[in-house]
């Protein structure tokens, strides 16, 4: 919580979700959360058929429905995904994205 918070004895909404995960141990699920919804936005239609899946350390895995979409993203627009969802984000937070074909 912030200071100001802490003086008058009240916090935000936002502060008190944020210790109360925190507690929980569940701040870094609230974040691998926020990062799959934003590349899922990102991705947009092609979201039907490429799922993310888990957040680690800065990347990003991806499972996708046929190879040929797999190429598609590792080879062309997969990068323009990853920066479109980071401005989703507001910041940098995935670093790289590795795109598998769901078995």
């Amino acid at each position: 919580m912030n200071p100001a918070s802490e003086r008058r004895g009240k916090a935000t909404l936002a502060e008190a979700i944020q210790v109360w995960l925190s507690q929980a141990g569940l701040a870094g699920a609230a974040k691998e959360t926020r990062v799959l919804a934003a590349w899922t936005r990102a991705a947009g239609p092609t979201a039907k058929r490429a799922r993310p899946v888990r957040f680690q350390r800065g990347v990003l895995t991806v499972e996708v429905s046929s190879s040929a979409l797999l190429h598609e993203l590792s080879s062309f627009t997969g990068e323009a995904l990853r920066k479109a969802a980071n401005r989703g984000l507001g910041s940098d937070r995935i670093d790289r994205i590795v795109y598998k074909q769901k078995s």
